[in-house]
């Protein structure tokens, strides 16, 4: 399979009780919130590394240990807020291998190597025939500057630029229930043609654990937290992603000043 020419960066913390998925716990104990924390990551890494990309990163606050598989490099996280960290990530990877780069976090352990690669290909260039539509990538994929996954807490799970600038993430406000807004209206106000992706739960509650968990049952994570009994509460809502703007629309505004 020919190589995408691009890098797929993941950018995680390291599965240590008390340092990860703090807010599972309640109901979970640190040690159980770990454990789902590493369950996730590697059914991530997994899908990762599956995607034929030029270049897989880590991304990692923290040392790395055994979860981590071949074929992964690994740069520290760098800055303070999540924003920063997110943005530094994205030049790290930019600076080594001057190529389109995609992030994801280690939330969202549903994502397929497929879903993945269709995040990639928009940001591939704008080859073959536009056609009456607008700009398309040889594979069919409309053309994009910016991929952006939308999360139902409001966040954002994945975001893809074909030419990373810290100036298109530093400053947005992150974990809040506008973040995904915020960082769309970023790339649309710098006149960028955002492709939008499926919106997807990110496991920050228990209860996302368990929609999670429904929707993949022969995955790690499933598995990890099928050994746990812990009692949720029944007032905790189901997650939803029907408020979010539909997959594949491509925004398109004029330009500002980065």
């Amino acid at each position: 399979m020919r190589a995408l020419a691009a890098q797929l960066v993941v950018i995680a913390k390291a599965p240590v009780p008390g340092r990860v998925k703090t807010r599972l716990t309640p109901p979970f104990s640190p040690q159980q919130a770990a454990q789902l924390a590493g369950a996730a990551l590697a059914d991530t890494l997994a899908a990762a590394a599956r995607v034929p990309a030029a270049r897989h990163v880590v991304a990692l606050d923290g040392a790395p240990g055994r979860w981590l598989p071949a074929g992964f490099d690994v740069i520290g996280q760098r800055g303070t807020g999540l924003d920063q960290r997110i943005a530094a990530a994205f030049s790290q990877a930019y600076a080594r291998l001057p190529l389109p780069v995609v992030l994801i976090g280690m939330d969202t352990p549903q994502v397929t190597h497929r879903l993945l690669e269709s995040a990639i290909r928009p940001l591939l260039g704008d080859t073959g025939d536009p056609g009456p539509g607008g700009l398309w990538a040889r594979d069919g994929a409309p053309v994009a500057d910016a991929t952006l996954g939308m999360a139902d807490d409001g966040g954002f799970w994945l975001l893809g630029l074909r030419r990373p600038d810290p100036r298109l993430v530093t400053g947005v406000p992150m974990s809040t229930p506008v973040t995904g807004a915020a960082q769309l209206a970023r790339l649309a106000g710098a006149g960028l043609r955002v492709r939008q992706m499926p919106c997807c739960t990110d496991v920050d509650t228990a209860a996302d654990a368990v929609a999670v968990a429904r929707q993949i049952p022969r995955s790690r994570f499933a598995a990890t937290l099928r050994t746990m009994r812990v009692r949720l509460d029944p007032e905790q809502p189901e997650p939803r992603c029907d408020l979010i703007a539909p997959a594949g629309l491509t925004t398109l505004l004029p330009a500002h000043s980065l």
